[in-house]
Formats: C-alpha cells, sequence, structure tokens
C-alpha cells in the first residue's frame, strides 16, 4: 500500500519486501480548473500549465545541476544567471518527459501529467539533495487548481506498476496568492537515500525564483 505523505514527513526508501527503491518516477499530478457557466449550463475547462523542475544542490548547499523546462523564458534565466533549461541530468541519472500546458481536462486519469524518472544507481557522488517544486505559468494560484499531487512509482511515464508515496495537495485558502510549491526532497543520509514532504507554497513569480529560495533556505 503507497505511504500517503503528510507535510515534513520523511520516509526511507524501502519496499515492503526490504529492497531499496532505485529506480523510479516522481510524477506530479494536476487538474484543469472548470468553470460553471450561468445555471450550470456551457461550463468551460480553463488549461493550468505547470512546471515540474527540480534542482541538485551539493554537499555546500551549492547548485551543481538542474532540470526545468529548456522553453522557459531567457529574460528570467539571464536576470537571475541562471543556465538554460534542460530534460536530463549531467549525470544521466534524471530525465524529465516534457511539458504539460493543460493539465487534466476531465478528472484525474491516473497519469501523471509531468514525470522525472530518477535512477539513484547513476546519480553523482556530488549530489546531497535533490529538489522537486512546481511553478504556475498562468495567472491562477494553488487555491483555484482543484487538486495538485506528487508521487513516487516503480514504472514508466506511461505505466504505474506500484505507487510508493504520495503527497497531495487540495484546492484550500491557505494556497490563496501562492504561484510555487516545493513538493519534496530527496537527500543522503548515511550512505543512503531518503526523502522528505516538505509541501510549503510562495508567491514567486517566476522558476528562478523559486531556486534562489531552496538554495537560500533548505539547505
Amino acid at each position: 500500500m503507497a505511504i500517503r505523505l503528510e507535510k515534513g514527513q520523511r520516509i526511507n526508501l524501502e519496499k515492503n519486501n526490504g529492497a531499496k527503491l532505485t529506480q523510479f518516477c516522481v510524477g506530479c499530478n494536476w487538474g484543469s480548473i472548470i468553470k460553471n457557466g450561468f445555471l450550470g449550463l456551457g461550463n468551460s475547462v480553463q488549461d493550468v500549465d505547470l512546471d515540474l523542475s527540480c534542482v541538485m544542490l551539493d554537499a555546500n548547499g551549492n547548485l551543481c545541476d538542474h532540470i526545468y523546462s529548456p522553453l522557459y523564458r531567457k529574460e528570467f534565466l539571464d536576470q537571475y544567471g541562471m543556465p538554460p533549461g534542460k530534460v536530463d541530468s549531467n549525470d544521466r541519472a534524471l530525465h524529465h518527459s516534457g511539458d504539460d500546458l493543460k493539465g487534466d481536462q476531465d478528472g484525474d486519469d491516473g497519469l501523471d501529467n509531468e514525470i522525472i524518472t530518477v535512477d539513484l544507481n547513476k546519480i553523482s557522488s556530488s549530489v546531497e539533495q535533490i529538489f522537486f517544486f512546481l511553478n504556475n505559468c498562468g495567472k491562477e494560484d494553488f487555491s483555484q487548481i482543484p487538486y495538485a499531487s506528487i508521487r513516487m512509482y516503480e514504472g514508466t511515464p506511461e505505466w504505474v506498476k506500484e505507487i510508493f508515496a504520495q503527497y497531495d495537495v487540495a484546492a484550500e485558502s491557505q494556497y490563496q496568492d501562492k504561484t510555487a510549491l516545493i513538493m519534496g526532497k530527496l537527500y543522503r543520509r548515511g550512505g543512503e537515500w531518503k526523502f522528505s514532504a516538505i509541501g510549503d507554497a510562495y508567491p514567486d513569480g517566476n522558476l528562478c525564483e523559486t531556486i534562489k529560495r531552496i538554495i537560500a533556505n533548505y539547505k
């Protein structure tokens, strides 16, 4: 049975049979916004363009690698001194499935909208922490999005074999005016990898602000 994570919860990457979870997907799922028409007629669907990204920090808390959309706006990256986006980590241990610009249009379809595949065996020895986060490229905030979640599972971006752990975010007032969400992190401890659900939301205007926040406050 999948672990239902709570904010701040830390878990070992150990399956029920005692084996270590080393190859898995970190997927984020979210729903588009349904706008009700007059008297319930003519309902419309508003696309939600979230970006799943991750940054990797070394033992000193310095940024040593990253994955975010290659399409991310160059003016923001230049302003904050960030490198261009890419879908593969330098060590090829992590790979991004690509942008989803809409979210689930007809309710939760059981698949994630954006996925980062992870192979812990290939991660560079210089990487100590890997943070996963979401940024909203639209005008809405997280309180308006019907659901968002991050989960770790065995399988592929197209097929879920077994869910290991999941952290859910509901559409609640605490996320009003919040456009960025630091979902969780993988981190080394005692020679092993562990995972921590963070779930902190912020009114960041772009991805670069979120990365700067992680480096300053979460290392």
